[in-house]
């Protein structure tokens, strides 16, 4: 169908359909499952061969990318994590009906939509994020550190503009050491997931004081084993580190089925 066709199409019936992801055959849409815009679309499901396609009906007029569309798309496919493996696509894939999903995309791409979720099966995604205790660790830093215990020093009987560069300097090297400690923490995470994780990917920190962020693909039958890890962590690092398990997530990390025209 040409992209004047589709237009005229979607100008016809004034709705599309939007696609959360991919999924084996056999998975069936939860209940209570629902969907972007307002109110919530009904997400429905569209079948090809034994993979399928999760979906929703959106009018065409109503535009997306509210935060409560953002949240609905991926709760329903972190959801869907938990029970079944998933090809997640980026927000925003919209096509023009039923018939473009199941032949421009699923049948288009059955084989390696197959060959993906097959890979996935049992796994899901999960967020390994710890952060620094802001004062445990100057206090650390200052104890441990002669340069940064000087620093503060001269800051603290100088006054104010008179100490700029000491603050300066002082802020540089706090700056180093959790760069530092960071990469050393998030090291030791790794090693202590062993085989729990089939795959670790490290994200970006979002925040300055961030000490570990990792992403991960686990089995979601030991999600258990993962929570004592963290469990084991916050022992040990105690008021240094405060750590947290997210999951289980659509594997955005480690698999993103392409956006349909893209």
């Amino acid at each position: 169908m040409s992209t004047a066709q589709e237009t005229e199409t979607r100008s016809e019936s004034k709705t599309a359909v939007y696609v959360y992801g991919i999924v084996p055959g056999d998975v069936e849409v939860q209940k209570n499952a629902k969907g972007v815009g307002e109110p919530p679309a009904t997400v429905d499901i569209i079948h090809e061969g034994d993979i399928a396609a999760l979906v929703s009906e959106v009018p065409l007029d109503q535009p997306l990318g509210r935060p409560e569309d953002l949240q609905a798309h991926a709760q329903l496919l972190d959801g869907t994590a938990s029970v079944a493996p998933v090809l997640p696509l980026r927000f925003g894939a919209v096509m023009t009906d039923a018939d473009s999903v199941a032949d421009e995309l699923l049948q288009a791409h059955h084989d390696e939509f197959a060959a993906a979720l097959e890979q996935l099966e049992g796994l899901a995604e999960y967020i390994i994020k710890g952060r620094y205790n802001e004062k445990e660790f100057l206090s650390q830093l200052l104890s441990q550190d002669r340069q940064a215990a000087q620093l503060r020093d001269d800051i603290q009987n100088k006054p104010k503009d008179a100490s700029r560069n000491s603050q300066i300097a002082l802020g540089e090297l706090i700056a180093n050491v959790i760069e530092q400690q960071r990469a050393a923490h998030t090291n030791e995470v790794i090693e202590v997931l062993g085989e729990l994780a089939a795959q670790v990917n490290p994200r970006d920190p979002t925040h300055e004081w961030d000490a570990v962020h990792l992403a991960m693909l686990a089995e979601v039958e030991r999600q258990a084993d993962l929570e004592d890890v963290v469990k084991r962590l916050n022992e040990e690092w105690r008021d240094l580190i405060s750590v947290r398990l997210l999951g289980p997530l659509a594997p955005y990390d480690f698999v993103v089925a392409a956006k349909p025209g893209g």
